[in-house]
């Protein structure tokens, strides 16, 4: 009888300590999409901050743009306002794509062209876009595995009774919006 006892015992430890492995990997998937998710607004708020200086630098050269200026604005005020990841996306690639425009205006004016603080702004604007690229990937790598783990069998049966649920990968909404940033002089 104490055999059988000691049996139970061990099954019962052996399982308690799998759903403890599997909550704890699930929560460390958790935070990680969410380090992750971070991370696109660290990248994105650096965006922001060299938009501005941007504007005013190409201002100076081509005061007559005026509305591709406040293009340029009013996406930029968008997306820093944006909420949801959907609602986030959807701005960002809107401000890329006012971004294209206030470059396409750039290559008219080869003395703003030969600005070095252009070309600087032009530089930390292509390394910022890269970063923001490597931000949306490791986030979403980081989705992928959480909802693989929260879809999976069994580890989805203790997903489900922690309230662990899938998270929603960071897409772009177009074909037109998938394309980078344009910055060529």
């Amino acid at each position: 009888m104490s055999i059988i006892l000691w049996i139970i015992l061990a099954v019962v430890v052996v399982v308690i300590l799998w759903i403890i492995a599997v909550f704890n990997g699930l929560v460390v998937l958790k935070n990680r999409a969410k380090e992750a998710l971070s991370d696109i607004d660290v990248q994105t708020k650096r965006r922001y901050d060299l938009i501005p200086n941007l504007v005013e630098t190409v201002k100076g050269y081509a005061a007559h743009e005026k509305e591709v200026f406040e293009k340029v604005t009013a996406a930029r005020a968008a997306a820093m306002s944006a909420t949801g990841l959907s609602g986030k996306a959807e701005a960002e690639n809107a401000l890329s794509g006012t971004l294209k425009s206030l470059f396409a205006v750039a290559e008219n004016y080869p003395d703003l062209k030969a600005s070095t603080n252009f070309l600087q702004l032009q530089n930390e604007l292509t390394d910022t876009e890269d970063k923001i690229q490597a931000a949306r990937r490791f986030y979403n790598t980081n989705v992928r595995d959480l909802n693989i783990k929260t879809e999976s069998f069994p580890a989805n049966l203790i997903a489900s009774g922690f309230g662990f649920k899938e998270m929603e990968l960071f897409q772009t909404a177009n074909e037109a919006e998938k394309q980078p940033v344009s910055v060529k002089f």
